[in-house]
């Protein structure tokens, strides 16, 4: 149409007449766009966007369009895009008049508003200042997180040979970013805006085990030892000789640059102090972390006192278990029987694997009777990667694709296998698994009808909130039999509330590494190797061991309303549904739509 417009303009200003058999016919009028079309373009238009901008985003969604870039991350550019886009994206929300609009586009309005207003925050120069130029820590940065990607064991697939292509160019980003890295790392030197020396020691160590594995045992070679059958030899050989010298010649020299300048220039201008308070401009970094993870305005020392408070009342249950076991101890020297006793130690890796498997399978047959929707992807079950499962959680979770083409994959660490126990194996499968972050991620994923950032976006407070209040489910799902077992989901419930007040003693209260590891030892049955890790993983990121408890009691607190409210209506497979089916939601939206599900019924 616009090719038909210009020609007729210029036949016009040549002077020749435009007869009725050359006029444009005019189109049929557009039918009036409503709040609710206006906004489910805005939405759709954001997340095409978006994808463009964060290529790996839509390869973890199983499209591989564009999956031979890795992104532009750490440019000026970059964050211009995003910061422009937040702010016309707002500002188009803005026009559209929400009180015109279904109760669950509402939700879908305020969900997008809380997002895009955070995300511009983070965007802004002052932020950017204090976040950016720290670009790498030990708990899963681009370093080694572009490593297990290019494995062929996470969302990067291998199959055909454009796949293998696009992973030989992905190679070419990770360097660029590796190199701007160093870049963004000397801008935050100039300003004392630096990591700890404990977090740098520990990519440091990354580093070293990356560079030792040579070219033919590195991560990024992997994918070449288990070709597809139907590759060609040809395009295998070919394919094998690029990485080789991809690998030799880009990937190892960028590694080597970063470790050089990490442990001659970075290292020894890097700060002794572990928490942000200790960092310029820390103490505004931390606040805004603290209200990212968790959805709320509460503050650090509010939240301190609310993990304080959670780890008395659960401790006193505990002794309640510990006498029925009939320990004659404390609580304390029950910790370290459980900590040191044989009977709970794991014997092996694969051990470890087919006794999750088996918890698995008892849960399948009871889930239906709590929910109403089970997911359509698979879950796989696999032991933590060994190149960061030193320095990882006990547990994690890789979301599967839509489609289930990719299963979800539920991470056990099986480091340092002496020092775990299985008291928590239950409560740990009911965290990642079913039914804790395999069945929430799957079910946003799965349910069409919402708006794709609900399906595929998210907040840690809601999404590890949902994980920790799936663990209270245990009793009501055949698990827990084992008063071992009830014990665990309590430590692990326990030392959620332990990191209220650990993660806030680090980051605003002044507390050392040593400090905090004491106090987890101490009010805990975790392991040194266990409460070293945990708290390595506290210093490197700041704020996100909050959301979990946070989540967890908001969810908990709106059951106990519902059921409080609808007396013998209330029914768990409906309030479950109410919670999951929206995609993962900031407690404060969560909370009005649960409220208004309560009215509803209430009405009815």
């Amino acid at each position: 149409m616009k090719r038909l417009m210009l020609c007729a303009a210029a036949m016009a200003a040549a002077g020749l007449a435009i007869t009725p058999s050359m006029a444009i016919q005019a189109p049929a009028p557009a039918a009036p766009q409503t709040a609710s079309t206006r906004l489910a373009a805005l939405f759709e238009a954001s997340d095409q966007a978006s994808l463009k901008r964060n290529p790996m985003e839509a390869l973890s969604r199983g499209d591989s369009s564009n999956a031979g870039r890795l992104g532009d991350y750490l440019t000026y550019e970059y964050n211009a895009a995003e910061r422009a886009a937040a702010e016309q994206e707002l500002a188009a929300l803005a026009r559209i008049d929400r009180e015109s609009l279904s109760p669950s586009e509402r939700i879908s309005y305020d969900v997008f508003k809380w997002q895009r207003e955070l995300d511009l925050r983070g965007l802004q120069p002052a932020m950017l200042a204090l976040t950016e130029v720290r670009p790498l820590d030990h708990f899963g940065s681009i370093h080694t997180r572009f490593a297990q990607l290019s494995s062929g064991d996470s969302i990067a697939p291998f199959k055909t040979v454009k796949d293998y292509d696009n992973g030989l160019s992905r190679i070419e980003d990770y360097v660029a970013i590796l190199d701007r890295s160093v870049v963004r790392m000397r801008q935050g030197m100039a300003t004392n805006v630096v990591q700890p020396k404990l977090v740098m020691a520990n990519v440091l160590e990354q580093l070293d085990a990356m560079l030792a594995e040579g070219v033919e045992g590195s991560s990024f070679m992997k994918p070449l030892g288990k070709f597809p059958a139907d590759i060609p030899p040809a395009d295998q050989a070919r394919l094998k000789a690029a990485y080789t010298q991809s690998i030799s010649t880009k990937i190892r020299p960028a590694l080597t640059r970063l470790r050089t300048f990490i442990a001659t220039e970075y290292l020894p201008k890097a700060r002794d102090s572990v928490g942000l308070s200790g960092m310029p401009g820390g103490d505004e970094l931390y606040a805004y972390l603290v209200e990212s993870r968790t959805t709320t305005a509460l503050t650090p020392d509010q939240i301190h006192r609310i993990g304080l408070a959670e780890v008395t009342r659960l401790q006193a249950e505990m002794e309640a278990v510990k006498t029925q076991v009939g320990f004659k101890g404390t609580l304390k020297e029950f910790f370290e029987h459980i900590r040191t006793d044989p009977k709970f130690k794991p014997t092996s890796r694969e051990a470890l694997q087919k006794g999750y498997v088996s918890i698995g399978k008892r849960l399948d047959a009871t889930l239906p009777k709590m929910f109403a929707t089970l997911p359509k992807a698979p879950l796989d079950i696999r032991p933590t990667p060994a190149l960061t499962e030193k320095g990882a959680a006990r547990g994690s979770y890789n979301s599967g694709t839509p489609d289930g083409s990719r299963a979800g994959v539920f991470y056990f660490n099986a480091y340092d296998l002496p020092s775990r126990t299985t008291p928590g194996m239950e409560t740990l499968y009911l965290h990642e698994g079913a039914p804790g972050h395999h069945f929430q991620i799957s079910l946003a994923q799965e349910n069409e009808a919402l708006p794709k950032f609900q399906r595929f976006g998210g907040n840690s407070a809601y999404v590890e909130g949902w994980g920790l209040y799936a663990e209270t489910l245990g009793r009501e799902l055949g698990v827990y039999t084992d008063p071992y077992q009830y014990f665990g989901y309590l430590d692990s419930q326990l030392f959620r509330a332990i990191r209220l007040v650990v993660d806030t003693g680090i980051h605003s209260k002044g507390w050392t590494r040593d400090q905090t590891i004491k106090y987890i030892l101490d009010n805990s049955s975790r392991g040194l190797s266990n409460a070293t890790a945990e708290t390595e993983r506290y210093i490197a990121n700041p704020g996100q061991a909050l959301a979990y408890k946070i989540g967890q009691l908001k969810i908990s607190e709106l059951r106990a309303r519902a059921e409080k409210a609808l007396g013998p209506r209330f029914d768990i497979r409906d309030f479950h549904t109410q919670v999951l089916m929206s995609g993962a939601l900031p407690l404060a939206v969560l909370e009005r739509k649960v409220d208004a599900w309560i009215a509803a019924k209430k009405a009815g």
